[in-house]
């Protein structure tokens, strides 16, 4: 069976960790299928949300240690890919365990909503080790520094409660409403214009390094470009004949 499952749902993309016997660590291989399935919904013109979830008892804990020489070799990291400039929203569905590598790909995603029974930590500094795809980057940009510094540092795990408090995760359901939470929120996103969402999404992400005011100024010169669209015409037909909106990303 293949280490990473691929769904379409409409206009959404569907990603499955799913080595439910090794807790969804990636493989050198299940790596390379992350990388490509990343790159198709990318390029497709179609897709306009991705949801990422685990099967059996995790979302992921990562990369698979006992094949580390070759994952760490002359080959894609995830790191690199999760470095990437990917600007169509998404959304983590995360079960069971986050950790390790496999809380920096939660952390990568743009909405994080957990089941009840789910545990994130990053316990690198436990091997001698630090977080090397986002995970000291990524996690002090989301949650207050003090509660970054204290996980980063211990390497403990925190459950998905504590996670919700401290903003990690914004939303926390039952491990059986957990797929079609992701979906709802996913479906909701993918009917509004994409291009508007992906415009949304990289002003807020180009704006976070900038000072406020040059931020500001970015964010005009982003407006400008989807009062150009189609799309915005299309959203403004449809309001005043009462209609939902017809978006074609362009």
């Amino acid at each position: 069976m293949a280490e990473v499952l691929w769904e379409k749902d409409g206009h959404v993309r569907i990603m499955v960790l799913n080595r439910p016997d090794k807790l969804n660590a990636l493989t050198p291989e299940g790596l390379d299928l992350f990388r490509d399935y990343l790159g198709e919904c990318r390029a497709d013109p179609d897709a306009r949300v991705l949801v990422v979830g685990g099967t059996g008892r995790a979302f992921s804990t990562g990369l698979d240690l006992s094949r580390a020489a070759e994952l760490l070799g002359n080959r894609p990291t995830l790191s690199s890919i999760l470095a990437q400039e990917f600007f169509k929203p998404v959304i983590a569905a995360i079960n069971g365990f986050a950790v390790g590598g496999g809380c920096e790909i939660a952390l990568a995603c743009d909405i994080r909503i957990a089941a009840q029974d789910a545990k994130f930590g990053l316990p690198e500094v436990q091997r001698g080790l630090i977080p090397g795809a986002g995970g000291t980057q990524r996690l002090a940009r989301l949650v207050p520094l003090g509660e970054a510094m204290k996980l980063l540092m211990t390497g403990e795990f925190i459950s998905a409660s504590d996670a919700h408090r401290i903003g990690l995760v914004q939303e926390v359901v039952p491990i059986e409403n957990l797929r079609d939470a992701a979906l709802q929120v996913a479906r909701r996103i993918a009917e509004n214009a994409p291009l508007a969402v992906q415009t949304v999404k990289e002003a807020i992400y180009r704006g976070l390094s900038l000072p406020l005011p040059s931020a500001l100024i970015q964010e005009q010169l982003f407006a400008l470009r989807v009062r150009q669209s189609e799309d915005m015409q299309e959203g403004i037909r449809a309001f005043r004949e009462k209609r939902k909106p017809d978006f074609k990303g362009r």
